[in-house]
């Protein structure tokens, strides 16, 4: 069997294992989410499915790459996210600490030795050094991924769908590439969303909380680098870049929108794409399986652009098409029965979205 294919169904098996495990004793100890005027789940619904996530995805990677110097960006960084996102799930932190536990995270894999040093230059031939702005550059990389995925998080399954989806387009890229570290590390993730899909699809019967997609989006930007150490930067960032395309540009509306509404960027409100599908009348189950046929044609494209070596305008501009479409369904969002009274955003999260 391929030490690939071994190494996913050892996440996937741990990860499955232990969410019914975890489920229960969140349930011994009270630890549910109730329903609200935003959620769309009609009783207290267990939390910290995060757990489950996190442990068999590290179980996979110490037996399968092994503790080693690269690893410990990974590691020390992964554990400081998931220990905050416990924490907010067990009780809610507010925004600054939780941002301070992002940013304190992001610092210490960068201090570890996660950089982007090389990013192919899209005017011409050849690689641009980055110096000093490596790190700067790769703190915000691990920032911005980490909160896509946390803001991703609004409906059974979505989060965990689409990080699977950009885990696997990594992991294709980087097997090809003959990085072996990284292939491995991405397919471990990849078999930990999988393994937790069973009991977070819709209806749940747990949510991952933010210790779980904190955890997704922090690990997906950290391979995504690991991957960029020995090969073309642009293509190995450009992967969840576009697997996570619908929830990138989602973001920076929802950041925009807030902004021009006077409210702080991290309020709650009902304007995500996903609320959006609602509207229009997709069932819940319909608007994930939208955004992961999206997710997985759009991570489809950049694997086949970076076989070819396309150059990296033609990603911008996919991108720019991507975001042109979503604005579109932004502004032909109507209001419907099922995005009122119990719909909005599910899961833990659901207070800061």
């Amino acid at each position: 069997m391929s030490p690939y294919i071994s190494a996913f169904v050892e996440a996937l098996v741990v990860t499955l294992v232990m969410t019914p495990v975890v489920r229960a004793a969140a349930l011994r100890a009270g630890l549910v989410y109730m329903p609200n005027s935003r959620t769309v789940h009609r009783q207290p619904m267990p939390v910290l499915g995060g757990v489950a996530i996190f442990i068999g995805f590290m179980v996979t990677v110490l037996h399968r790459v092994g503790l080693g110097r690269d690893l410990l960006g990974l590691l020390v960084g992964s554990a400081i996210i998931f220990a905050m996102g416990v924490r907010d799930d067990i009780r809610e932190l507010r925004p600054l600490p939780k941002f301070a536990g992002q940013i304190a995270a992001a610092l210490v894999a960068v201090y570890l030795g996660v950089r982007i040093e090389f990013v192919t230059n899209p005017f011409g031939p050849g690689m641009i050094y980055l110096g000093w702005w490596g790190a700067p550059v790769t703190f915000f990389w691990i920032l911005a991924l980490t909160n896509v995925v946390n803001f991703l998080d609004g409906l059974d399954g979505l989060a965990a769908g689409v990080s699977s989806i950009a885990a696997f387009a990594l992991f294709s890229v980087a097997a090809a590439r003959g990085q072996v570290f990284a292939a491995t590390l991405a397919i471990a993730l990849a078999g930990s969303a999988v393994g937790f899909l069973p009991f977070n699809f819709n209806p749940a019967k747990i949510f991952m909380g933010d210790a779980g997609a904190m955890l997704l989006g922090f690990a997906i930007a950290v391979i995504s680098v690991e991957g960029a150490l020995k090969g073309a930067a642009t293509i190995a960032l450009a992967i969840p870049m576009f697997a996570l395309g619908v929830p990138i540009i989602d973001t920076a509306f929802a950041i925009a929108r807030r902004m021009h509404n006077g409210t702080p960027f991290y309020q709650a409100d009902r304007g995500h794409i996903h609320h959006r599908l609602l509207a229009r009348g997709f069932s819940h189950r319909g608007a994930v399986v939208l955004i992961y046929l999206v997710s997985g044609v759009l991570a489809s494209f950049a694997v086949m652009m970076a076989r070819v070596h396309v150059a990296a305008t033609a990603y911008l501009a996919v991108v720019i098409v991507l975001g042109a479409l979503l604005a579109g369904v932004g502004r032909s969002g109507r209001t419907h029965p099922r995005a009122t009274g119990s719909t909005g955003s599910t899961g833990t999260q659901a207070h800061h979205r």
